[in-house]
């Protein structure tokens, strides 16, 4: 007479039927019947394996190389808005400072550029200006030069330029504005390698409020600057000065909203749902 029984995995799951065995047959120890026992209880096991994989991911805890590949795309979005960013930060490009070239009639002139952190002056002939430009510059002529870093930070002294004042407090703050941004920089990358290094989605939702808010407050600190720039500007009219903003600040513009949009594209992937498949449902076949 023979009889079956079933195996069962580590939870009480029923995997599949053991081999047959007879009653009264080869004792436990004796010969194995075939191996389709083992081989079904090895290949319950890489199911079970494979559920819980699969249970992982529709839960959120894990990911697919699919979301992988997508978050890779928009970290290197938000990598692109940091080195902006930090080349932005790091240059003194922000605005440049220029009288009309033949204010001090002579065959030279004087031009300024400061950014956040120092200033610059540079002597430029009048033979080696545009004869159509009025006003002494751009800095990018060759010329002696001379940068000072700023004081604000050390004596809380003003920098004095063409007679005019520098704003301590604004310029202060936009530079306490950019170090900020770059430290939630920061912490938005340090989110993203964890999510990709862990496979956690749930990474991303810290990560996305970082990127965003380092954005907001990078075109904040561009605002801040601008009014300080102003008030530079404000403080004394003995010396015309023709100003504009620098490449520098280019820089730091397009880091802001590259930031944002990294930040955005990070909370469309938190999402447990496609928005493109809840906008746009797809139809049916058979309709």
């Amino acid at each position: 007479m023979w009889s079956t029984f079933l195996v069962t995995d580590e939870e009480g799951r029923t995997v599949g039927p053991a081999a047959a065995a007879s009653v009264g047959g080869p004792p436990p120890g004796g010969p194995a019947q075939g191996p389709v026992g083992l081989t079904n209880l090895m290949s319950g096991r890489s199911t079970f394996g494979g559920n819980k994989r699969r249970r992982t991911t529709s839960t959120g805890n894990a990911m697919s190389e699919a979301q992988e590949g997508k978050i890779k795309l928009a970290f290197f979005v938000a990598i692109v808005g940091v080195v902006l960013t930090v080349l932005g930060v790091g240059t003194e490009f922000w605005v440049e400072l220029a009288p009309p070239k033949h204010f001090y009639n002579n065959q030279t002139c004087l031009t300024a550029h400061y950014g956040l952190w120092k200033g610059c002056t540079k002597t430029l002939w009048v033979a080696d200006i545009d004869p159509e430009r009025e006003s002494c510059g751009p800095a990018e002529l060759p010329g002696e030069s001379n940068c000072t870093y700023f004081k604000f930070f050390t004596t809380g002294e003003n920098a004095v330029m063409f007679q005019k004042k520098t704003h301590r407090n604004l310029n202060v703050a936009a530079a306490m504005l950019a170090l900020f941004s770059l430290f939630l920089m920061v912490m938005g990358a340090i989110c993203i390698t964890m999510s990709l290094s862990k496979e956690i989605i749930f990474f991303l939702k810290p990560a996305s409020f970082c990127f965003i808010l380092s954005g907001i407050m990078v075109l904040l600190c561009l605002m801040v600057f601008h009014q300080s720039v102003m008030a530079f500007l404000a403080s004394d009219h003995t010396v015309p000065l023709h100003h504009e903003l620098s490449w520098s600040v280019s820089c730091i513009g397009c880091a802001g909203a590259v930031l944002i949009v990294g930040g955005v594209l990070f909370v469309l992937l938190a999402l447990p749902y496609s928005p493109w498949q809840r906008c746009l449902p797809q139809k049916d076949s058979s309709s």
